[in-house]
């Protein structure tokens, strides 16, 4: 980055002040808030109490906002400062925020007091943080709309967990105009209190695979009679992981998931067909291009050496994510102004993914993962457990860096 450009993308310490004493003020409330959300989880395209509570949200704080993709929101906050916008009504400069809405289909097992009212669905990867985060964040920004000089768009975007959102709210015209986009993850591999916004790829191409196996059915004291499809499938389980440990070099990231095995119909009969539904995660371009050939070589083997047949069906999901140099390299500021130095974590990435990758595919942009890490409070587990949570104090944060990021790009 230019010096040029750090000085462009620099807000005044006045900015930052407001940021910090509001952060003091708004906290209570956005603790509240994630646990309102928390309490209600929805699932993919389903939330629609998520957004009716966001909307109401958002006009208690005056912000202008409209419903698209089903259960998706673009919010906005027009900046007041003399040269926000030009003549012609364009602004300066628009840049993005994006917070992720859609639960799990996980029974919650934490224990706490607001655990999920909705018996099978939790928030398991943190998606009520980043709502609460993100209306944290508008709060502090509609405070300081006379040192904006340009517009900030506020995406609040469903099914993130199936990979459909973000293409369902850019086909609804989220990121027409945005000049630069900011995402973040609460993430419980970078310890709370710290933030990670290095610069490159983040995380993993996400694929999706189906096994769809044909054997014989029989009778279950005659397994000699038929073709078990549960044996076939249960070797396939194992079989599939030939790929990561004796097929790809050790210095290639790579993950083979089988997430879904079903099959039988009864406890006598061996079972004449089952599927097996999964994910692959890979790093590079290469790798992920050569993936399914590999696996489609691996299924018709084993299947043939059981005399049973398989459908192999691949399915491409979002490419891997990668964060802008020079945006990464602005929201290290962002950070260091807000939280301090210290705040800075160093994170080597992760083989997850995030159809955020679609919005930097198009824009450029930054996305961070807010650390939740605290052994002392057992916020230990990953995300996607049923014992999933975070600490709390951390949320505050998010909404601070997520609204320095936005002052800074329009400064």
């Amino acid at each position: 980055m230019s010096a040029d450009s750090a000085v462009r993308f620099t807000a005044s310490d006045e900015t930052t002040q407001i940021i910090k004493r509001t952060a003091g003020e708004i906290e209570p409330q956005v603790i509240e808030m994630r646990r309102y959300f928390h309490m209600h989880p929805e699932l993919s395209g389903q939330e629609f109490r998520t957004a009716i509570h966001i909307e109401t949200i958002l006009d208690k704080l005056g912000v202008e906002h409209r419903r698209v993709a089903g259960t998706g929101i673009i919010a906005t906050i027009r900046g007041e400062a003399p040269d926000a916008y030009d003549a012609q009504g364009k602004p300066r400069r628009r840049v993005a925020l994006r917070a992720d809405i859609d639960a799990l289909p996980v029974t919650e097992r934490t224990g706490v007091a607001y655990e999920s009212y909705n018996e099978g669905v939790m928030h398991a990867c943190g998606h009520d943080c980043h709502i609460s985060m993100m209306l944290g964040a508008i709060d502090m920004i509609t405070r300081l709309k006379t040192h904006l000089r340009g517009e900030v768009r506020i995406i609040f975007q469903p099914a993130e967990e199936i990979s459909d959102g973000a293409m369902m709210m850019i086909g609804a015209g989220a990121i027409e105009g945005v000049d630069a986009i900011y995402g973040a993850h609460i993430w419980s591999e970078v310890e709370a209190g710290t933030i990670s916004c290095e610069p490159g790829q983040r995380m993993a191409h996400t694929d999706w695979f189906r096994i769809d196996i044909k054997g014989v059915s029989s009778h279950g004291s005659m397994p000699h009679k038929g073709i078990d499809a549960v044996v076939v499938g249960a070797e396939l389980v194992t079989g599939l992981q030939v790929l990561v440990s004796r097929d790809t070099s050790p210095f290639e990231p790579v993950v083979v998931t089988v997430g879904e095995f079903h099959s039988g119909e009864a406890r006598n009969i061996v079972s004449g067909s089952a599927y097996l539904t999964g994910t692959i995660r890979t790093w590079s371009d290469k790798m992920r291009s050569e993936v399914p050939e590999r696996l489609k070589r691996i299924v018709v083997e084993v299947c043939s050496a059981f005399g049973a047949t398989a459908t192999f069906s691949y399915e491409n999901g979002n490419p891997g994510l990668s964060n802008d140099p020079e945006q990464a390299a602005i929201c290290r500021g962002s950070i260091e102004r807000v939280l301090g130095e210290d705040a800075l974590a160093t994170y080597r990435g992760t083989l997850s993914g995030e159809d955020f990758s679609e919005y930097l595919n198009r824009i450029p942009g930054v996305f961070v993962f807010v650390g939740a890490r605290n052994e002392e409070l057992g916020c230990v587990h990953p995300q996607h457990s049923c014992f999933y949570n975070v600490d709390e104090s951390v949320l505050i944060k998010g909404s601070m860096v997520a609204a320095q990021w936005a002052a800074d790009q329009l400064a």
